[in-house]
């Protein structure tokens, strides 16, 4: 039997969690000064905006409230995460890209882990939608090579630079 107050937890925590990511995304985005780059982190931040969006319908579909405050919480961590020391005070710097590209993947890898959690779940909540749940997984599995691509590279330019 699910216990849909820790469910209703958990979810929130990973909605936090995907309220920051966007905000991640869509910074690092902007902040490339390669093209290509951009144009990668651009279609990630809308993939992972869509996800948010999927996670917040599958928590309408189970009956749970949003917690606002879990919301404003990821929101204002990732606004936190700008204060980082890079080696620079006024501009990016390489090592920038590195960090913020390490720091998506490893949320990618939550994402998928709650995907992954959900589609378990399936079994014994007939609410979910198994193959959304398998889209999401295969999404996110996508995502998380392609930024590994993109970190490697980063990676390379900014300690071979």
């Amino acid at each position: 039997m699910i216990d849909y107050d820790l469910l209703g937890i958990y979810l929130n925590d990973h909605l936090g969690a995907a309220t920051g990511g966007v905000e991640l995304f869509r910074r690092a985005a902007s902040g490339q000064t390669r093209s290509e780059n951009r144009s990668v982190l651009q279609q990630l931040q809308a993939d992972v905006s869509e996800d948010r969006e999927s996670l917040i319908q599958i928590m309408r579909d189970l009956g749970l409230p949003t917690r606002r405050y879990k919301v404003a919480g990821g929101w204002a961590l990732e606004k936190l995460g700008r204060l980082k020391l890079n080696g620079t005070v006024l501009r990016r710097s390489p090592l920038s890209d590195v960090v913020e590209l390490e720091g998506m993947r490893l949320g990618v890898e939550g994402k998928d882990a709650l995907w992954v959690l959900m589609q378990r779940l399936c079994a014994e909540e007939p609410r979910l939608d198994p193959i959304m749940l398998e889209r999401l997984h295969s999404r996110a599995r996508d995502q998380l090579e392609r930024l590994e691509e993109l970190r490697l590279k980063s990676a390379t330019t900014a300690f071979t630079a």
